[in-house]
């Protein structure tokens, strides 16, 4: 039987040598393990005699455990010069130049949204939003749209059910706000619109409007020529001028349609890629708010008057940039969106 000293000075021997972190494992299970040999002979204790086998343990638990002192420390050597030569192999060089990464911006949409909603804010209106999927209720019948009129049709809406469809303007905040709240009622509401157009370089089945609605005692249309001229003039310049013609639309009465005066060559090139040599551009609509409407929410007709009036940011940044396509607002081309950083 090999003494307990004799088993640990091969062992560390074997440890010394050992050229990896495998080859310790396999020592430390031939030592150490169930069947190694330290571990067998803790299992001989009960054949030493009963004088020596105080002593007999004590030998044997004293190699055991500087064995596994050994295996501990090899192991960890072993471990610390592995972590060394990953980090070596990974070492990054600081002085080497990084490549640059560009700085994203926010989309002309969101810009020209923005800009809207900025100039409404500083005449003291609130923004309000409200679902993009919608009902028949909200989005046709209490806008004063009658049973037959055309936008109701599947070649114009996206019907989800019967009753539930994908909202093809913004005016539906309109009565949602006016049936939540009563008047003094001032607010604009962003969003996004659907309408089953074929893509090309006008149309898109999805757009942007920014509807607005004010009603008070005392509206008039004088009240929304001015508000509207006043941010004609701050988007498009000071010089700007406005043209009301008159229009239809089921939810306000009078309706009128709004041009600007070209901002670009003041009607005086007939070649102009903005009015076409006309001298005017057309913006938006609205008109006064019909008083079916203002019904819906149980306000006193007699008592409140309102106006509204919707435009669309896609049209909107158009003419102020001089893009010529719609598309090129959802292509995501990088080069497209980097002109207006």
């Amino acid at each position: 039987m090999k003494r307990p000293e004799e088993i640990f000075e091969e062992a560390r021997a074997l440890i010394e040598k050992a050229a990896d972190g495998a080859a310790v494992e396999e020592l430390r299970i031939r030592y150490l393990g169930k069947k190694g040999e330290l571990t067998a002979l803790l299992r001989q204790v009960g054949e030493i005699a009963p004088e020596e086998r105080k002593a007999f343990g004590q030998l044997v638990n004293k190699a055991k455990s500087d064995v596994e002192q050994l295996i501990t420390e090899r192991k960890k050597a072993f471990e610390q010069a592995g972590q060394g030569l990953r980090l070596k192999a990974e070492r990054i060089d600081v002085t080497e130049p990084g490549r640059e990464i560009p700085a994203g911006a926010r989309h002309m949409i969101t810009q020209t949204i923005d800009e809207i909603v900025g100039i409404f804010m500083s005449m003291g209106y609130s923004v309000t939003e409200g679902p993009e999927v919608e009902t028949v209720f909200y989005n046709f019948d209490a806008l004063n749209a009658s049973p037959n009129h055309p936008s109701r049709d599947l070649s114009d809406t996206f019907y989800i059910t019967e009753d539930v469809l994908l909202r093809t303007q913004t005016s539906p905040v309109q009565v949602r706000t006016l049936l939540a709240q009563k008047p003094p009622v001032k607010i604009i509401s962003p969003g996004r619109c659907f309408r089953t157009d074929t893509p090309d370089a006008t149309h898109s089945p999805m757009f942007h409007q920014v509807e607005g609605l004010l009603v008070d005692e005392g509206v008039t249309m004088t009240d929304l020529k001015g508000t509207l001229d006043a941010f004609a003039k701050r988007i498009f310049g000071a010089g700007v001028k406005t043209k009301f013609r008159p229009h239809f639309f089921p939810f306000t009465e009078p309706s009128a349609e709004v041009d600007v005066s070209c901002f670009l060559c003041g009607g005086e090139d007939p070649s102009c890629r903005v009015c076409h040599g006309s001298g005017w551009i057309e913006l938006l609509g609205c008109g006064m708010v019909h008083p079916n409407v203002l019904q819906v929410a149980d306000i006193d007709t007699e008592r409140y008057t309102g106006f509204a009036f919707g435009l669309g940011v896609e049209r909107t940044a158009m003419l102020k940039h001089g893009i010529d396509d719609i598309r090129l607002f959802y292509e995501n081309d990088v080069r497209f969106i980097a002109q207006f950083y």
